[in-house]
């Protein structure tokens, strides 16, 4: 699914006003309406909705919701900011028509207008949608305040009122609505994407509106949306054997640290790969042994740690990082394997850790590389960001820089590709924030190179498949009890899925 900027919203609004053709006032109508039809599913008990509408189309669309749940014999307030002598030709036909009706309508100028709610009382939230551009004041701004403060269930409509849809770098955040649910249209915006504005948005919603399907088509954008129609896995013939679907070298584990490894080696297996390696320090020996049956193991020659590599010439793909250390050592090894690589590689946790030790080594990295840091570990690689956004930003920009591909992992796991383009994950889950679940990832991604996908594809599947095992796995578990092996041990539920 496409993240459009805000003008390309626009231009899909006029789009289809022009192509269906549809009047403006029709869509905010189809627009109301689908509101109304998911208010009316999750909320049937709600004895009354409070509508603050601000003057423009976000008000507009305010106004058509409340006078719909009024007709689905709803009681519902309706308090219309006056912030300005200025309305949109559709809040105004929207006005009227709502005026006609036995709903309560107030305008309000001042913070003393503001209503009393009762306790169960459902506010909607329809002052500033997508347009807004500039930092609210007035009674927009006391009535936000106002409508924080209350514990009632809060409903947005587009987008948090004060919140921005291309950068909110600037933003005044005790400006903007923090709600429960926000209801958006056709696409997500990309503020709901960043942890940082989770607050305001809560939950959110596509509600999809019939904008015209050309526009969508051809519309440009760098960020997308991850979802299952976007993953594709490669059909196994019914003849092939163990040396069809590759060879992975997996370089992980130190000691006290060899379930790093562990954990790595059985995603891998689990994921499809005909054959895997793991290199290990020589304690890990009977560990990996012991632990992951099916995979072969060669030792370093350092007891507690990684000091060398081997040759990697027969295989087909290479994962450095759960477990590793930092030894000095180690980091020798490391820059070797950067230096000398010719094979897709992917690098997580402590190989991160090494490679942001020398910046001259980034260089180096073979071309689309893959590399999969937490919020942390991209800092001490490109530095810290003042925000999110700035953080997004930045992450396309080492991506275009280094021709590499970044997995910055999180709520909604972000792919930066070389190119510029952006994924956003849809699956994953708060129990999967526990030890050894990066571990699995790295595991997923070398099974899928190893099997010669190319590495922007193994990078979104394997994050995608990584987030769904982890939802399979709270069938069995609750998000405190999720751990990375209940991960693993729902890969197959997780691959059969996407396959149906």
């Amino acid at each position: 699914m496409k993240i459009l900027s805000l003008a390309k919203i626009r231009e899909a609004d006029l789009y289809t006003i022009e192509n269906e053709p549809i009047k403006s006032i029709d869509l905010m109508e189809r627009a109301a309406f689908q509101c109304v039809k998911w208010i009316l599913n999750r909320c049937k008990n709600s004895e009354e909705f409070v509508v603050f509408a601000g003057q423009g189309n976000n008000g507009g669309d305010g106004l058509a919701i409340a006078r719909m749940l009024a007709e689905n014999k709803k009681k519902v307030r309706v308090y219309v900011l006056k912030i300005s002598n200025l309305s949109s030709d559709d809040f105004k036909t929207n006005y009227e028509r709502l005026v006609k009706t036995t709903v309560d309508v107030k305008e309000i100028e001042s913070k003393n207008e503001l209503p009393k709610l009762s306790q169960n009382a459902i506010i909607i939230d329809a002052i500033f949608g997508s347009g807004l551009s500039h930092t609210i004041s007035g009674i927009a701004e006391q009535t936000i305040s106002f409508i924080n403060s209350q514990n009632n269930q809060k409903i947005a409509i587009d987008i948090p009122s004060g919140l921005f849809v291309d950068d909110n770098s600037n933003n005044l955040r005790d400006s903007i609505v923090k709600a429960d649910v926000t209801l958006t249209f056709q696409f997500p915006k990309l503020p709901f994407l960043l942890a940082e504005n989770h607050e305001f948005v809560g939950d959110w919603i596509v509600l999809d509106i019939g904008l015209h399907n050309d526009f969508i088509s051809y519309a440009d954008t760098e960020n997308f949306y991850l979802e299952r129609q976007d993953i594709n896995l490669k059909p196994r013939d019914k003849f092939a054997h163990k040396g069809s679907f590759g060879h992975g070298l997996l370089i992980a584990g130190s000691i006290g640290k060899m379930g790093s490894a562990v954990l790595a080696s059985k995603a891998c297996l689990r994921s499809g790969i005909g054959l895997l390696t793991s290199y290990i320090p020589k304690n890990g020996l009977s560990i990996i042994q012991s632990s992951v049956h099916e995979a072969m193991a060669i030792c370093d020659t350092n007891e507690n740690y990684i000091s060398d590599i081997p040759s990697f010439e027969k295989f087909s793909a290479i994962a450095i990082g759960p477990g590793l250390s930092q030894e000095k050592d180690t980091f020798l090894a490391f820059k070797k394997l950067i230096s000398t690589c010719n094979k897709p590689l992917v690098i997580d946790a402590d190989g991160l850790n090494l490679l942001s030790k020398d910046q001259t080594l980034y260089k180096l990295l073979p071309q689309n590389t893959i590399l999969t840091p937490h919020k942390k570990e991209f800092e001490r690689l490109f530095g810290q960001s003042k925000s999110d956004m700035n953080r997004h930003i930045l992450q396309k920009e080492m991506s275009k820089k280094y021709k590499i591909i970044i997995v910055l992992k999180g709520s909604n796991t972000s792919i930066s590709l070389p190119d510029g383009e952006t994924w956003f994950n849809s699956t994953g889950n708060n129990g999967m924030a526990t030890a050894g679940s990066g571990d699995v990832l790295t595991g997923i991604i070398l099974s899928l190179l190893a099997q010669n996908y190319n590495s922007e594809d193994a990078a979104k599947i394997g994050v995608y498949i990584h987030g769904l095992a982890g939802d399979f796995s709270l069938k069995n578990q609750s998000h405190e009890s999720l751990i990375a092996g209940d991960i693993v041990e729902n890969l197959g539920n997780a691959f059969n899925f996407v396959k149906k």
